[in-house]
């Protein structure tokens, strides 16, 4: 695919570049990887970093780069199956797809422990893979994502689908005649109001692909569509965060997808989690949204760098 990215930052101090992909031999075909390395030596701790149903591994940037102040690591960031970079492979997508996958990446690079750290459909994919892969795992960190939720009726479920998945399908169907056009569609966007900057301009030119006059977002429709349908209705990818045997820290947004008042994560589950996981760390992070917790100005990229590096300290001590 002709990818319109940034993946090639600004090569300084501050800035953690990503090294040549990765290619992981996986169900179907190959899956590139990109890996965030700090200057100089490899370092010692491995951070497995998983997007959400929408998104891509460059939405990891920005805590990369404020976990190398103060943490050195290694953090790889794929683009799921069916996104990104990855848009091509084939299925079968689901949790347990993802999970297969990125313990074929852990093998392929070498890393017999990771710290895994997932945001929204992501963190249901990290909790998973701690739960089922104990061995391979140092802590947790769920970002906005991974708990326990409300058990849907079917009308339910299917308006929830929409409204995760509906605006990239809307935004698979259209055409940009320039870059700028894509850039000016997600400019109004009003989860990135007052949060835009070089970070959320390369996470969406990231999925862009094209020519002049036919530019267009890239996502593989049925990918998506599998996955909301997988963690929507199936109850067991609630659970596998009462598996996990790691040193757990959860965050949560204050604010939702759109920037709206409801966070992703009701109060109600923000409470039974605590109640359930009395060991494990919870942060509510305010002034960020679902999307700002990790990417653009504010504060929340450092929370999340923060959270890995305390999240790292503990697995260091058990």
């Amino acid at each position: 695919m002709t990818n319109i990215n940034t993946k090639t930052a600004r090569a300084d101090d501050t800035m953690p570049m990503p090294g040549l992909p990765t290619a992981v031999p996986v169900t179907g075909g190959t899956l590139t990887v990109d890996q965030f390395l700090p200057p100089g030596d490899q370092p010692e701790l491995v951070v497995l970093a998983i997007h959400g149903i929408t998104s891509n591994g460059m939405i990891w940037r920005p805590v990369a780069r404020d976990l190398m102040q103060i943490a050195p690591a290694s953090v790889l960031a794929p683009d799921l199956r069916g996104r990104g970079d990855n848009a091509g492979l084939p299925g079968p997508y689901g949790i347990a797809a993802h999970v297969s996958d990125m313990v074929s990446l852990l093998d392929t690079v070498g890393a017999e422990r990771a710290i895994l750290v997932g945001h929204s459909m992501g963190a249901y994919v990290a909790a998973r893979l701690a739960a089922e892969h104990p061995e391979r795992t140092a802590g947790v960190v769920l970002v906005d994502g991974g708990t326990h939720v409300s058990r849907l009726t079917e009308e339910a479920a299917a308006a929830v689908h929409g409204f995760l998945v509906g605006p990239a399908i809307m935004r698979h169907a259209m055409p940009f005649v320039s870059v700028q056009a894509y850039l000016d569609f997600w400019r109004s966007h009003p989860a990135f109001t007052d949060a835009w900057n070089d970070d959320v301009e390369a996470f969406v030119l990231h999925d862009l692909t094209g020519r002049p006059g036919g530019f267009r977002y890239v996502i593989n429709v049925e990918a998506i569509e599998t996955d909301s349908d997988n963690m929507l209705t199936c109850a067991a990818d609630h659970d596998w965060v009462d598996e996990i045997q790691a040193p757990l820290r959860l965050l949560r947004a204050r604010y939702g997808t759109m920037g709206e008042k409801q966070p992703l994560i009701e109060q109600r589950e923000l409470d039974e989690f605590s109640a359930g996981h009395p060991e494990a760390e919870v942060e509510d992070v305010c002034d960020v949204n679902h999307y700002t917790i990790l990417l653009g100005e504010g504060p929340g990229s450092s929370r999340v760098a923060a959270a890995i590096a305390a999240v790292a300290q503990r697995a260091a001590r058990a």
